[in-house]
């Protein structure tokens, strides 16, 4: 049987994924995505720091931004960030791994909304997120 269309577009977003200057740039792993579902993976270094040696908030938001865009165009449709709010719980320790899972909460024809959460090796909530995008009738261009 042939790949189905879903297959087709989460096969999509893991190329654009491995290809995407500010995923590397950030050392993002995309590990499993799924309809409407992205868990990403971020080993934080110094490289994330901030002015205390500790990990920068702009890095967490990254790592849940990346989940938030790879779950919200699962659709094979493009999506576009509405609002973000984050909860920042736990500071990160040097060489944690961080894991942001992002899943579609409820979704309407034009409005999807998403909880993502960041979580350490250990399973501790890092930060907590819920996300809301705008679905257009386009599909992802680079299908």
């Amino acid at each position: 049987m042939g790949e189905s269309v879903s297959e087709k577009v989460f096969e999509a977003l893991r190329e654009r994924v491995k290809s995407e200057p500010y995923a590397k740039l950030l050392g993002l792993e995309l590990v499993k995505v799924e309809s409407g579902y992205a868990l990403i993976r971020m080993a934080f270094t110094e490289r994330h720091h901030n002015i205390y040696r500790r990990c920068h908030g702009g890095a967490i938001f990254s790592l849940m931004d990346e989940a938030f865009q790879i779950a919200s165009n699962s659709s094979g449709k493009i999506e576009i960030a509405l609002n973000v709010s984050v909860s920042y719980m736990k500071a990160p320790r040097d060489g944690d791994i961080l894991t942001a899972e992002a899943k579609l909460v409820d979704s309407s024809r034009r409005i999807s909304h998403f909880l993502i959460e960041v979580r350490n090796g250990e399973g501790d909530l890092v930060a907590s997120c819920q996300a809301t995008a705008y679905r257009r009738d386009e599909p992802l261009p680079f299908l």
